[in-house]
């Protein structure tokens, strides 16, 4: 019987363990039961959760079970109903014998609320949970890119999408059932296409061969918003790896030259990877997505020790920078769970009543209570280099992560000849966001060069549309006295936001332009003069692979190799 304890335990994580759940599971080696069987346990009852949370609680198991905890109660409740194998234990052990008390009860309460949902059979309720239809009723859907370096968007849609109806709503892709097939044109990014995240094209011609690229519609946004043009000159990408981002920023500048007759201009996007392994993913992304002839690898380059001034780089126009963040805006993912516990109707003293009035405490169930109605977030697997910290740990690494991102803007802003610069997390919190923007708008980097942030109104069609803004915490900044409320309403309006979990099909995500007059440009006598408060070896020489960590997914597909270690102490640049 010690499947569900053991289930119960990890997932309280008390001694606040970081990495993924999957990584606490199997590094814990004295565990009774299976491994292999705890995560599937706690990955089942994750789906349920949100249902069985209002069977429990309506039920008024917890009340009566003076032996169960919340998350006993959800583990338990969820192998009772809906495992076909039953409560793995013995007939006569105290939680089964507990939990059998109430099962005509519970089943009541599944069954209203099957019915309410629309389920004419259990059977047809798992489907629809298993295709994530269940209490949000939204699924987020597969973004798909038209590579146009190699083919355009009507060749694929008679071909690749042949069969496909098309559709003006986005709610209907995110809402239909397999195998539907839809396709929904998205009027933000060009050559964008949402469809049923269900559908798999991963086998396909057009996948394999680089005629499509799986890509977030948020992960678009920067290339596009940095808008480079053939004027612009060369266009860096500081943080390339796995290429996505980088194979977008040569298809857009080979379409503006073509429109612009440029095409016989000499075009480069120069992508920086400092991690060897990711270099070589770099490498078979731009190869496959036919962008060798505009991109040149810097591999196993740090963007932050290159000297802006060097001549290889006095032509660089515009930057691209997407840095390692907190992935906190990343949906869509296998390894993320999140489990909605029941409340224990606690009193207004804290103890919990039972249905006979009597009153019990049970170890941590105070805590437990103040913390049901919360659901649960965790990472299932270790699909980053590096495990996710424990929550404790969150506000340190925040601030490690504000310092590095902050020091790779101002970086970039030393660029002589660059004009253009966008910076993008796909991260929800304010610390890695606007508050980076205001820091890096009021260093003395960005003053002495003139950058100043891009305006809604300047910026490319499609973006200025883009209707989720920029958002303030006073409380978590420190520089809300160097900018009027005027100026710093500004800021947050030329801010680009998406929120995850929403109609927009979006994961979530932070993006922002910089720009700067062609006056504020250096003159050419200038340009390898050194530049006051620039880079020297002293000053930021990049991570070491001892601090070095990385916060990343296969479907972010927009996280880099490079953030601190979150229990060094740094401070931010003011």
């Amino acid at each position: 019987m010690s499947l569900y304890y053991e289930a119960a335990a990890l997932l309280a994580n008390s001694d606040k363990t970081g990495g993924s759940l999957k990584s606490r599971i199997y590094r814990k080696k004295d565990l009774k039961s299976p491994p292999a069987q705890i995560v599937a346990l706690i990955t089942e009852s994750s789906k349920w959760s949100a249902v069985l949370k209002d069977v429990i609680e309506k039920s008024g198991l917890l009340a009566e079970e003076k032996k169960l905890t919340p998350t006993l109660a959800l583990l338990l409740t969820h192998d009772l109903l809906i495992s076909k194998r039953g409560v793995a234990a013995p007939a006569g052990h105290v939680l089964k014998l507990a939990i059998n008390r109430h099962k005509a009860r519970l089943s009541a309460e599944l069954t209203k609320a099957r019915v309410k949902a629309g389920h004419a059979t259990l059977e047809a309720f798992r489907e629809a949970l298993n295709n994530g239809r269940g209490a949000g009723g939204l699924q987020h859907p597969r973004w798909v890119r038209i590579n146009t370096l190699k083919t355009n968007l009507e060749k694929e849609l008679s071909s690749t999408f042949a069969g496909y109806e098309k559709t003006t709503d986005l709610r209907q892709v995110m809402s239909v059932p397999p195998p539907t097939k839809l396709y929904f044109l998205d009027p933000h990014i060009p050559n964008l296409l949402a469809l049923p995240p269900r559908i798999d094209l991963s086998r396909t011609t057009a996948y394999t061969s680089g005629r499509i690229i799986f890509q977030d519609k948020a992960s678009c946004f920067p290339a596009y918003l940095l808008d480079p043009k053939p004027e612009d000159g060369d266009v860096v990408d500081g943080c390339a790896a796995p290429g996505n981002k980088t194979t977008h920023l040569a298809a857009i500048l080979v379409e503006r030259a073509a429109q612009e007759g440029a095409v016989g201009s000499h075009l480069d996007v120069i992508a920086f990877e400092r991690d060897r392994l990711r270099t070589k993913t770099l490498e078979k992304m731009i190869k496959l997505a036919s962008a060798d002839k505009v991109v040149s690898i810097k591999g196993a380059s740090d963007f932050l020790n290159a000297n802006p001034n060097a001549q290889e780089f006095e032509n660089v126009g515009a930057i691209l920078l997407d840095p390692s963040c907190s992935g906190t805006g990343i949906v869509g993912r296998d390894d993320a769970l999140t489990i909605h516990l029941p409340e224990m109707n606690p009193t207004a003293n804290g103890n919990t009543k039972s249905a006979h009035g009597k009153k019990r405490k049970r170890d941590g169930e105070e805590k437990a209570a103040a913390q049901s109605s919360v659901p649960l977030q965790l990472e299932l697997d270790d699909s980053v280099e590096e495990e996710s910290p424990a929550e404790d740990q969150l506000t340190e690494r925040l601030t490690a992560l504000a310092t590095f991102q902050l020091r790779i803007l101002t970086h970039a802003m030393k660029f002589p000849n660059a004009r253009k610069i966008t910076y993008s997390t796909c991260s929800i919190h304010f610390e890695e966001n606007e508050d980076v923007v205001f820091q890096a708008l009021s260093s003395p980097i960005a003053k002495q060069h003139g950058w100043r942030i891009l305006q809604r109104e300047e910026q490319v069609s499609g973006m200025k549309d883009w209707p989720r803004r920029g958002v303030f915490n006073v409380e978590n900044s420190d520089i809300t006295a160097e900018f009027t409320p005027d100026e710093r309403k500004d800021v947050l309006e030329a801010c680009i936001r998406c929120d995850k979990a929403t109609e927009d099909g979006t994961m979530g995500f932070f993006v922002a332009a910089f720009s700067r007059d062609k006056d504020a440009i250096q003159k050419p006598s200038e340009k390898h003069d050194s530049v006051p408060g620039g880079d020297s070896d002293e000053e930021w020489n990049g991570f070491s692979d001892g601090d070095e960590a990385s916060t990343r997914s296969d479907n972010s597909e927009n996280q880099e190799s490079e953030a601190s270690n979150p229990k060094k102490k740094n401070k931010r640049e003011k």
